[in-house]
C-alpha cells in the first residue's frame, strides 16, 4: 500500500513538473503579464512587413538580422488565401516551417491571423471567398456599391473564417504546446470600416433597424459610472436610453453608425476567437488603426475598429480578447497610450513605425506603461541608424528584464520621453523627486540650436528608498529630496551590465561624467546602464 502511494506520489510530481501551460497571462499589480513556460516574458519584438512570411526561404536572412538586433520575438503574419487555397483544403507547411526556423533561431513567434479582415479591406481571403459574392456578401456603400471588405453580418463568411481559425490554432498545438515557440495570436489586422461609418448592405440595414442587443444595454447599465467618457458622452447626448433601436439609443449621427458597426465587428470577432481558443487556448488580442487626426470623423478613419471612444462597445462583445493595441504612425504617442491603459487595458504596442526614437519610445512605454512588449514594424527593412537605434534599446531591455518583470504593476518603475517641445519630466520614486530633461537642454552640443531634435528617453526602477536604476539614452536628471528644506547629494553613480541577471560595475561616473555631482547624464546617441546611489543632507 506504501509503495502504491510513493508510486503515485513520484508519477504525479514527474508529470507536474514537466507539463506546462500554454502561455497565458497573469495579474500583477496593476498589469498583466505573459507568462511562458511558466515564467513571466517580456515581448521585444519586431513585426515583419505584410508579405516576407510568406515564403520560408525569403525568410532565412532576416532571422539572423533580428536575432542581431537583440529581438526576441517576431510578429509574424499567418495567411487565409495560402492555408486554405481551396475551401476545407488545409496546407501548414508554411507555418510549420516558420516555428522550426524561430526554434532554430531561439526566437519566439506572435502569429498575425490575415483572415477576412486585413488594415480594413478582405484582400487576404481565398480567391474561392472572394468570387462568390452570393455566398460571402460584401459591404456595400449608401449608393450600394460593394466594397474590398467582407460583411460581418454574413454568417458564411464567419463559418469560413472560423473554420481555417480553428485548424490553425489546432494545428499550432499540435506541434507547439510542448515548446511554446508562439506566445499569443493577434486576431485579424486594423478591422475597420471605409470609406463610410457602416455597412449599408441589405444585412446591415436590417439589423440597423432592430433593437441594441440586450447584452451591450445590460453593459452599458451596469458600467454606466466607468463607462469611457467619450462614449458616455455620446450615448448620454441622447439621454442615456436603455431600449430602442440604435439610432433611438444613440441618436442619428455617424457616431451611431461607427457604434452599431463596432458591435457586430466585436460579434464577430468574439466568435472567431471563442473558436479558436476552444482549440488552443492561447492569449489573443486586437489591434486598431488609430485615427490620424483627431477630427477625423467615422469613415475617414478605418471607423468602428477597438479605438479608445468606442473600446466599450469592444469590451462588453468581444469577451474572449484579452488585450486591445494601438498601432502607431502618428506622433501623438503619449495622447493614445493613456486612453489605451484606462479601464484595466494592459498595453502592448505590436506595431509602430520604424524610425528615430523608437528605442526611446520602447523605454518609454515599458516604464512609463508597464508595456507587456514592443514591436517596430517592417523590422528586416530598417537601415543602420534605425537598427542601431532599436538594438541599443534592446541590448538594454534585455538585461534589464528580470528587474522590469519583477517590478511591473508594483509602481516603481517610469519612464521619461522627450522630444524639442516636450524636453522635461517629474518622476517621485523613493525619497526623491527626478527632474529628467533631454541631453540638448544642456547646450553642451551643437545639436541644440537645431529645429527639430531626435527623440530620446529611458526608464527608472526603484531598488531602495535611496538607490535606483536609470537606462536610456539622452536624457539629464537631478534631484531633490521629498523632505522639505533638504539638499540631494550624489553617493555614488556607476555605469555598467547586467550579467546573467547580477549587476557588474564597468565605470565609476564622478568629475566631468556628473558635472562634479550635479547630475547623472546619458549622453544623446549613447545607450546605457547607470546605477546610482542618492543622500540627503541640509
Amino acid at each position: 500500500m506504501i509503495k502504491n502511494y510513493l508510486f503515485l506520489f513520484a508519477l504525479s510530481f514527474f508529470i507536474g513538473s514537466n507539463l506546462l501551460a500554454q502561455p497565458f497571462l497573469k495579474v500583477q499589480g496593476t498589469t498583466k503579464q505573459l507568462y511562458v513556460e511558466n515564467k513571466p516574458f517580456l515581448i521585444l519584438a519586431g513585426e515583419l512587413g505584410n508579405s516576407s512570411s510568406s515564403d520560408i526561404n525569403y525568410m532565412k536572412p532576416i532571422w539572423g538580422k533580428v536575432k542581431n538586433l537583440s529581438a526576441n520575438t517576431i510578429l509574424a503574419p499567418v495567411y487565409w488565401e495560402l492555408i486554405e487555397p481551396e475551401e476545407g483544403k488545409f496546407n501548414f507547411d508554411l507555418v510549420n516551417d516558420l516555428i522550426v526556423d524561430a526554434r532554430k533561431n531561439g526566437v519566439k513567434l506572435v502569429f498575425l491571423w490575415f483572415g477576412a479582415w486585413k488594415n480594413s479591406m478582405s484582400c487576404y481571403a481565398p480567391i474561392w471567398v472572394k468570387t462568390d459574392q452570393k455566398r460571402f456578401p460584401r459591404a456595400k456603400d449608401k449608393n450600394g456599391i460593394s466594397q474590398e471588405i467582407l460583411s460581418p453580418f454574413s454568417k458564411n463568411s464567419l463559418n469560413a473564417d472560423i473554420n481555417a481559425f480553428e485548424a490553425l490554432t489546432g494545428f499550432i498545438k499540435k506541434i507547439d504546446s510542448k515548446e511554446q515557440t508562439v506566445l499569443m495570436i493577434q486576431v485579424e489586422n486594423e478591422i475597420g470600416m471605409l470609406p463610410e461609418a457602416r455597412d449599408h448592405s441589405d444585412l446591415a440595414n436590417a439589423a440597423f433597424k432592430k433593437p441594441v442587443p440586450v447584452q451591450l444595454l445590460e453593459y452599458l447599465k451596469k458600467n454606466k459610472t466607468s463607462l469611457m467618457p467619450e462614449f458616455n458622452a455620446s450615448w448620454s447626448k441622447n439621454g442615456s436610453k436603455t431600449s430602442g433601436n440604435w439610432e433611438e439609443v444613440f441618436g442619428t449621427s455617424l457616431a451611431t453608425d461607427e457604434i452599431f458597426m463596432a458591435w457586430y465587428y466585436a460579434d464577430f470577432i468574439n466568435k472567431l476567437t471563442e473558436a479558436g481558443k476552444a482549440k488552443y487556448n492561447l492569449p489573443m488580442y486586437l489591434n486598431a488603426a488609430l485615427n490620424y487626426k483627431k477630427e477625423a470623423k467615422p469613415g475617414e478613419y478605418p471607423s468602428a475598429g477597438p479605438l479608445p471612444h468606442i473600446l466599450d462597445i469592444w469590451k462588453a462583445a468581444a469577451l474572449s480578447i484579452d488585450l486591445f493595441s494601438p498601432d502607431f504612425y502618428n506622433p501623438d504617442f503619449k495622447y493614445w497610450n493613456d486612453l489605451y491603459v484606462r479601464g484595466g487595458n494592459t498595453l502592448f504596442i505590436p506595431e509602430i513605425r520604424f524610425e528615430q526614437g523608437v528605442g526611446a519610445k520602447a523605454f518609454y512605454a515599458i516604464g512609463h506603461y508597464d508595456s507587456m512588449g514592443f514591436s517596430p514594424f517592417s523590422i528586416e527593412n530598417g537601415d543602420e541608424k534605425m537598427n542601431a537605434d532599436i538594438s541599443g534599446a534592446y541590448k538594454l531591455l534585455d538585461q534589464l528584464k528580470p528587474l522590469i518583470l519583477q517590478y511591473q504593476g508594483k509602481g516603481m518603475m517610469n519612464g521619461v520621453l522627450f522630444d524639442k517641445a516636450n524636453s522635461k519630466q517629474e518622476v517621485r520614486l523613493g525619497d526623491y523627486i527626478f527632474s529628467f530633461s533631454h541631453d540638448l537642454n544642456l547646450g553642451w552640443s551643437a545639436k541644440a540650436k537645431d529645429e527639430i531634435w531626435p527623440i530620446t528617453g529611458g526608464l527608472i526602477i526603484q531598488l531602495t528608498s535611496d538607490e535606483f536604476i536609470i537606462a536610456g539614452t539622452g536624457i539629464v536628471s537631478t534631484f531633490k529630496p521629498l523632505k522639505e528644506n533638504f539638499k540631494a547629494g550624489i553617493a555614488q553613480v556607476d555605469e555598467g551590465n547586467f550579467i546573467a541577471g547580477k549587476w557588474v560595475s564597468s565605470l565609476r561616473l564622478n568629475g566631468d561624467q556628473t558635472h562634479q555631482g550635479r547630475h547623472l547624464r546619458i549622453p544623446e546617441g549613447d545607450y546605457s546602464i547607470q546605477k546610482i546611489k542618492l543622500y540627503s543632507y541640509q
